[in-house]
């Protein structure tokens, strides 16, 4: 007997079980209310990738006499062409996901979809018309949004990390609030278009989730930009005129700037899907599901930002995979304790395992292994010098505990340090992989040499 799926959403998560499923022989089909590709692919990875790109190229072409190369005449940025070109690489990928559906014969089916039973989802579709599908299993996938709080959202001057993405002209000055991941690689894209920038951070340092290392070395360049950070600070209050929006901090201060993004995190995206009606449990604001996706309903399963955990696009699709292996009779469990993230800041930063503070805290008997960036012939010749590699290592089992990087290519180069922690590769393993010369990634050979104080390039 063939196997029906029912998901509810085609973000990240959804779209990637629901291919799974169906290539695994199931009858799959899939709710969505927007766009597919959800959050990541419409309103957050890849969208903010390409205005980054855009950014990076203006700044590279600025850059150039350093490089020998001389431009002559006035060099503008045009945010219709950025936002346009944005826009094309989005829909391209849409009809990416949209081609693979119809190879693996998925059915799409516009509209919001609701629990209504156990094995029932009942669709409204845009022209008010319903139906109800059943099926042997039902995985949710409907994401999540960004947060809102106090502030007097307008989309004008006080915007979402949605709404500012299709903002048709650059501001003379903005407010950042919130110095996590979305506000700094806002602060940098708009730092390199020319605008002021201003972030203010209620937590102690900016990234504070990171590596306390790293978290002072984006500190650094964020200085360097000339973007100011307030950390440690709260605002009071919000006052929205025509032409600015004032901010006082709790010290009484004042921030003016055009306009203000809200970059304060999200949350997860379960009203009205008839969680309550099927009896599925949730826990602030999350469905609660155990290492196989499963919810303590038969049949019901979740992944992405509507679990607790990691909100990054990466987990739910693989989520996603689990939670498809285990309805077609697989046992699969879901592993987080080898998952990598990136940020595209300047420089980028990837990262994978525990902090130092972390594994200190853990109990471990900790080694670390640093290099610095500036060290590399490839790094100079690129003139792209900022940066380390920092390995965390327990020193009794000589395995990698962490890997924090900042600096050139740091999003791409942290999966190998996730593959040897993935694989149990010891340190003294790993520092007999020969690393070509010159690359970026010779930083991170450098550092695990370092764990035992035998980097030649370390002072």
């Amino acid at each position: 007997m063939t196997k029906k799926i029912t998901v509810i959403g085609a973000g990240p998560g959804g779209y990637v079980a629901a291919i799974k499923a169906a290539k695994m022989g199931a009858e799959v089909t899939v709710i969505e209310k927007e766009k597919i590709g959800g959050t990541c692919l419409n309103r957050g990875c890849i969208p903010t990738k390409s205005l980054i790109a855009s950014a990076e190229a203006l700044e590279t072409i600025k850059e150039a006499e350093n490089y020998g190369i001389k431009i002559k005449g006035e060099i503008i940025p045009d945010i219709n062409a950025i936002i346009e070109r944005k826009d094309k690489i989005v829909e391209r990928l849409n009809k990416g996901i949209e081609y693979l559906f119809e190879k693996n014969n998925v059915k799409l089916i516009k509209g919001e979809g609701k629990i209504v039973e156990r094995n029932k989802v009942r669709i409204k579709k845009p022209g008010g018309e319903e139906e109800i599908i059943e099926s042997h299993a039902i995985i949710i996938a409907t994401g999540s949004v960004p947060g809102k709080n106090i502030f007097p959202f307008d989309g004008r001057k006080i915007l979402t990390s949605d709404e500012i993405l299709n903002l048709r002209h650059i501001p003379k000055s903005i407010l950042i609030v919130g110095a996590g991941v979305i506000g700094c690689e806002f602060a940098m894209f708009y730092q390199k278009l020319g605008t002021e920038v201003t972030i203010v951070e209620l937590l102690e340092r900016a990234l504070a989730t990171e590596d306390a290392e790293i978290s002072k070395e984006i500190e650094k360049m964020l200085k360097r930009k000339k973007i100011k950070l307030y950390t440690k600070t709260k605002i009071k209050d919000v006052e929205v005129k025509e032409e600015e929006v004032i901010a006082t901090l709790e010290d009484k201060r004042q921030v003016k700037a055009e306009i203000m993004l809200v970059a304060i995190g999200r949350k997860a995206s379960i009203e009205g899907i008839g969680l309550e009606e099927a009896g599925v449990k949730t826990e602030r604001g999350r469905i609660i599901v155990d290492e196989k996706m499963r919810t303590n309903v038969e049949g019901i399963y979740a992944i992405g930002d509507v679990v607790p955990g990691l909100q990054l696009a990466h987990v739910a699709s693989f989520e996603g995979i689990c939670a498809a292996e285990n309805i077609m009779g697989k046992q699969s469990k879901m592993d987080y304790s080898v998952i990598p993230h990136a940020i595209f800041t300047e420089p980028e930063i990837g990262a994978v395992g525990l902090t130092e503070e972390e594994a200190r805290n853990r109990g471990y008997r900790v080694r670390v292994g640093r290099f610095y960036f500036r060290g590399l012939g490839r790094a100079q010749a690129a003139d792209k010098i900022n940066g380390f590699v920092k390995i965390v290592a327990d020193e009794e089992e000589d395995t990698i505990l962490g890997a924090h990087i900042i600096g050139q290519n740091a999003t791409d180069i942290v999966h190998e340090a996730a593959l040897a922690m993935a694989c149990g590769v010891k340190v003294k393993e790993f520092s007999r992989v020969v690393h070509s010369h010159p690359t970026f990634s010779e930083a991170l050979m450098e550092a695990v040499h370092d764990v035992h104080g035998e980097s030649v390039h370390n002072a």
